[in-house]
């Protein structure tokens, strides 16, 4: 196993991160044991959750993931592991979320709240990466930025993060961060790979110059990547053809966003791309995916333990110039197939 830093903290990662986003969902606990027995096993240390899991998130099932992770923690030395969960994001914007009666915020309130609930389900006393799950757009980013960094003072977060943000976003937090003496933002989580690019666009620049790390998540396009869904019938378990008739709007169009004409023409190729090459899609989609300098970790997803071994097999995969100029070539052909 390869690891990295993150940012410009003391967290030394495995370049794969599991993530655990269907246990207690579609992966039960015993699978989800076996999974990150198997991961742990494999060498990687660094394991990543969220109040809200498991998706796709219901009031009901909010936290059971966090819960399952906090009996396997009770197996393993605490602090042989690198553990990262989320607090929800605002209910100000696109999405509510299912906990808080729906009316969470990025204020002193609501993150001491989740990180109580937090410690609490995952029986530890300190989180390593204490992450927003998506931005606020009402609440000032200062009163954000001294909340999490309370949490750091008092030992219950040791570095904290942001997800699905914008150059702008983590440029401002950090600023603030910077001029206020307060704990900065050391990471980003956002959505990244071969069919969606656009972390190139501007926030590659800013990482690499404020030396924050990336920790890209569905490397293999939330499975499109794989090619399981390059069929004439692809598998009802599939999670995009689930999505597709699930009561909540906002869920079939993720699906959409993921599940397209666009996205599985690129994926077409992109087989093509992994067939020339030998090598497994999925492994050379996560391999793509932990190729570049400004990433620390690459976080997979497996719902059972048989997925898990061809994202393994990435940490072994150099991506040579040929392979490179390959993929390139697709992404110059059809632009931003995700949107």
């Amino acid at each position: 196993m390869e690891y990295r830093y993150i940012g410009k903290s003391g967290l030394r990662v495995s370049v794969i991160c599991l993530g655990t986003m269907t246990f207690g969902s579609t992966t039960d606990k015993k699978e989800a044991f076996r999974i990150l027995d198997a991961a742990y096993d494999n060498g990687v240390n660094f394991i990543d959750t969220a109040e809200l899991y498991p998706v796709p998130p219901e009031a009901k099932y909010a936290g059971v993931t966090e819960e399952i992770i906090g009996e396997w923690l009770k197996s393993k030395p605490r602090e042989s592991i690198i553990l990262a969960t989320k607090v929800a994001g605002a209910a100000s914007g696109w999405y509510i979320p299912p906990i808080r009666y729906g009316l969470t915020a990025m204020d002193r309130f609501h993150i001491k709240r989740a990180i109580e609930g937090s410690l609490k389900r995952l029986k530890t006393d300190y989180i390593d990466l204490y992450q927003q799950h998506w931005p606020d757009t009402i609440v000032p980013v200062e009163e954000t930025m001294r909340a999490f960094d309370d949490l750091v003072r008092e030992g219950k977060v040791r570095y904290i993060g942001t997800s699905n943000d914008s150059a702008y976003g983590l440029t401002k937090a950090n600023t603030v961060a910077k001029y206020e003496n307060l704990a900065r933002f050391e990471s980003i989580q956002n959505n990244f790979s071969i069919l969606n690019p656009r972390f190139f666009d501007e926030l590659e620049y800013v990482c690499k110059k404020e030396q924050i790390s990336l920790l890209p998540y569905s490397p293999i396009a939330g499975g499109i990547l794989s090619g399981k869904y390059n069929t004439s019938n692809p598998t009802n378990d599939a999670r995009f053809i689930f999505y597709m008739n699930y009561p909540n709007k906002r869920v079939r169009n993720h699906a959409k966003r993921f599940y397209n004409e666009k996205t599985i023409k690129a994926t077409s190729e992109f087989l093509e791309i992994a067939k020339k090459y030998n090598i497994h899609p999925v492994t050379l989609a996560v391999a793509y995916s932990k190729h570049f300098d400004f990433v620390a970790s690459t976080i997979i997803g497996a719902r059972k333990l048989e997925q898990l071994k061809p994202s393994l097999d990435a940490v072994q995969i150099k991506l040579t110039r040929e392979i490179l100029k390959d993929i390139k070539k697709l992404q110059d052909e059809i632009l931003y197939p995700m949107g």
